[in-house]
């Protein structure tokens, strides 16, 4: 079903089908400087950074000396969730004025006759090669902006899951992709930068009229043309790929709900979270995911989500993980953290401001910890995946990365795809190579004695490994000059250190080029010019 062509007049949010009242909204948030950066130095660095972690106060304490300059009153209005006067707001954006947002669906009218935010109206920024990309992304408020337990078809703003899923997405030129899941669009808006059609799909009808109001709103910026939406962004409801079956893509992208909440008999869906709750026991989401994105994808596509997942009491974190790929498909999955049952619950519940009542706090922890010991579940993991369409050597990668990454990851996600496919076109021996830019040597050794007893290699960029290497190795590292090929080099430090007796040296030169075969896949070496 295809929600682009027809205006949004599902209830409470807002509405895009009035286009010169929008493109007036547009002209007043720009004379208005309503930017990341205005917002930025109108409240200095410690309120913003307060207002990043939803803490209000600083921010409103920050805007009391302008509280009657323009851009003041629309932060005050969308960001910081405070009445304000209809006349200040007709002041401040005089092409639109209250009336006009009041048709619109941002702002709603209060007992006093002040005019409140209805929704979270924020500005968004992003570069790539090209240019800096400016918008305005609209959601529904948060629990810091509106007293209450979430409405449970809440559409999320852009949050620390959406952001982190930009910065590992792959950006390269594409014909086809989805967006699984688009909750408020965010995921769209960049992938139209390099996609020449965006498919974005959601569960919830509310979510995709917020993703049509902030693509009708920023049409410009985003290179669409509002009256011929559909030629770059086709809008889609359904559950999971139920609304693009048969469909294929060049790249996927989704950020689903992939929250572990406790089900229960005779529960019906106006009970769960739809912006994190799947609707499935378990880690059922995330699982069919692994299980069907793959075949949605052209030859060479890739897709890329984030999720959670249960680990069973005494297996590994990835067992569950490879059973559920298809054969021929690759995954590189990065486990960046597990939780106990007991701090999962707790995250969760403190998401959906379940804390204020303590009653529902209370049977809910509950229901968690029941829920994960009805299944012998012992931690919940978190990452990153990348999905390939099957093909005839698939990667198959999972590892643990709990430290601090270089952000945006993309690039160097991107870039070890090629490395990979570079080592499949060529004969590692016949090439030379050189070590990455970013690589440096650590060497430890106890004192007096004559050689070190651990040598390292460090990335300082991408995923900023750290690897242990034998003195064979490390000879062949210190060697890469671009002046000889691996397969003499290996040839040559294997003459110069001496192996057991009962290994041939050709044997030694296999050995050592497979892990300068690893060092090249991970980015310490790279080819030679």
């Amino acid at each position: 079903m295809s929600e682009t062509a027809r205006p949004a007049l599902t209830p409470d949010i807002p509405r895009s089908d009035d286009l010169p009242l929008l493109q007036a909204l547009h002209a007043d948030l720009t004379s208005v400087d309503f930017t990341a950066d205005a917002v930025a130095e109108l409240l200095g660095d410690a309120a913003s950074e307060a207002l990043s972690r939803d803490q209000l106060i600083p921010a409103r304490i920050a805007l009391e000396p302008h509280a009657q300059e323009p851009l003041a009153v629309v932060v005050g209005l969308w960001l910081l969730a405070r009445p304000q006067a209809a006349e200040a707001l007709d002041a401040a954006l005089p092409r639109t004025g209250t009336a006009g947002l009041e048709r619109l669906g941002l702002v709603e009218r209060d007992d006093a006759g002040a005019v409140r935010a209805a929704v979270d109206l924020r500005p968004y920024a992003f570069s790539d090669e090209a240019a800096e990309t400016r918008l305005w992304v609209a959601s529904d408020l948060g629990a810091h902006q509106r007293p209450g337990v979430l409405r449970h078809d809440h559409v999320l703003g852009i949050g620390q899951a959406s952001t982190t899923l930009v910065q590992i997405t792959l950006r390269a030129p594409v014909d086809r992709a989805l967006d699984l899941g688009t909750g408020c669009g965010i995921q769209a808006f960049h992938l139209l930068r390099h996609a020449r059609h965006v498919t974005a799909t959601d569960i919830s009808e509310r979510a995709l009229a917020f993703t049509r109001f902030n693509l009708l709103l920023n049409a410009g910026a985003l290179e669409l043309d509002p009256a011929a939406l559909d030629d770059r962004v086709s809008l889609r409801l359904g559950s999971l790929l139920e609304p693009v079956a048969g469909e294929r893509f060049n790249q996927v992208v989704s950020n689903p709900p992939f929250v572990i909440t406790p089900r229960h008999a005779g529960e019906n869906e106006d009970e769960q979270f739809t912006y994190r709750d799947g609707g499935l026991p378990g880690d059922a989401i995330v699982s069919a995911l692994f299980r069907e994105l793959p075949g949605v994808l052209e030859p060479g596509g890739t897709a890329q989500m984030l999720g959670n997942w249960e680990i069973t009491e005494g297996a590994g974190w990835e067992d569950r993980l490879r059973a559920w790929l298809p054969d021929g498909a690759g995954a590189w999955v990065i486990q960046r953290e597990q939780l106990g049952p007991e701090q999962y619950a707790e995250t969760w519940l403190r998401d959906a401001s379940e804390g204020r009542d303590p009653e529902l706090y209370a049977r809910s922890y509950r229901d968690y910890l029941q829920d994960f010991a009805g299944r012998a579940v012992g931690a919940i993991g978190f990452g990153m995946v990348l999905l390939q369409a099957p093909g005839e050597f698939p990667l198959r990668r999972f590892e643990e990365i709990t430290y601090p990454v270089e952000q945006p990851l993309g690039p160097h996600l991107l870039a070890a795809l090629g490395r990979r496919a570079w080592l499949a076109g060529h004969e590692l021996a016949e090439e030379a190579l050189v070590v990455a830019e970013d690589v440096t040597e650590e060497r430890h050794q106890r004192p007096g004695a004559e050689h070190p007893g651990v040598i390292l290699l460090r990335q300082g960029a991408g995923l900023r490994r750290t690897t242990l290497l034998s003195s064979e190795l490390a000879g062949f590292v210190s060697a890469c000059d671009g002046d000889f090929t691996a397969g003499q080099l290996a040839a040559a430090v294997v003459s110069l250190t001496p192996g057991p007796e009962e290994i041939s040296d050709a044997d030694r030169v296999a050995a050592l080029l497979d892990e300068v075969a690893n060092l090249v896949l991970d980015g310490f070496l790279i080819p030679g010019a």
